[in-house]
């Protein structure tokens, strides 16, 4: 039944992009621009181009990713070398930080489409992201890009569906906001935070560990999460030993274990609700 449902959306969504002239797709390297980007690519050929913002909250490991699947995959592309921390009101780290990022990143890829002739920009947001905290969704809006997927009712789990009907080779790629959401809201974004967080995610990613973040709270400490399943692997006093001295030397004061392990948007519910954050300090 499942299935049934998301063939009809799928066919909705080619429908959809048909009746466009053109489509410069923002491509992130996650699952549901690279579901939107493949989709619009058959659909429409060469009148399709990809873009990616390359800034300093952007993995390295991630644009590696964009710029092996774009290639392999022979769509044109740009890669749009931008700095986020000229924004003030971004880098404060406001609640509602990702509005501000998210409109600069908006008015760079209109720059590009400008260039390129195209006349619609297309990103890939679901409608389960409608029901998250997003306030980059709404910049994004104000700015005139169009949401395909969320307007045809594509939830993340039919993205995840169809991707792998499709053959998109990263159908199950684990998600990976930028690097600012794993600064604490109020705490200074800077291009030294973010480098620190990358190299001590990188660190643990080099260690076999599935999924992990590394979120830089006050007073310079770090609270890492790994995968429930993957906590077991952190009884290895040696690896723990080797944890703390790598992220002690990147820069931060304190080095902890978050016990209920990952969980998206853990920085969101946390400034919400003031949970009461829990440490083991190693």
């Amino acid at each position: 039944m499942l299935a049934l449902k998301a063939n009809k959306k799928l066919e909705l969504l080619k429908e959809k992009i048909t009746q466009k002239e053109n489509l410069l797709v923002a491509f992130s390297g996650g699952v549901d621009s690279g579901f939107l980007l493949t989709v619009a690519h058959e659909v429409l050929g060469e009148k399709v181009q990809a873009a990616t913002i390359d800034s300093e909250v952007f993995p390295r490991r991630e644009l590696e990713h964009v710029k092996n699947f774009l290639n392999q995959m022979g769509i044109a592309h740009k890669i749009v070398p931008l700095s986020v921390l000229i924004d003030e009101d971004f880098v404060v780290n406001p609640y509602n930080r990702c509005y501000h990022c998210k409109t600069v990143f908006s008015r760079a890829l209109k720059e590009v489409a400008t260039e390129e002739g195209l006349t619609t920009i297309a990103e890939g947001v679901t409608t389960s992201d409608l029901d998250e905290h997003r306030p980059g969704i709404a910049a994004s809006e104000e700015e005139g890009l169009w949401h395909p997927l969320a307007e045809v009712g594509i939830t993340k789990p039919e993205v995840r569906q169809m991707a792998k009907e499709i053959g998109l080779p990263f159908w199950d790629k684990p998600p990976n906001p930028c690097l600012a959401t794993r600064i604490a809201f109020g705490e200074r974004i800077t291009s030294e935070k973010l480098k620190m967080i990358e190299a001590a995610e990188e660190f643990l990613i080099t260690r076999n560990f599935g999924q992990v973040r590394v979120r830089l709270h006050r007073d310079g400490i770090a609270r890492i999460e790994v995968l429930k399943e993957e906590l077991a692997m952190l009884f290895d006093t040696k690896l723990l030993a080797d944890i703390c001295v790598q992220q002690k030397k990147l820069g931060f004061r304190y080095v902890t274990l978050d016990l209920e392990g990952y969980r998206t948007g853990s920085m969101e519910n946390g400034a919400q609700k003031a949970k009461v954050v829990k440490f083991t300090i190693l």
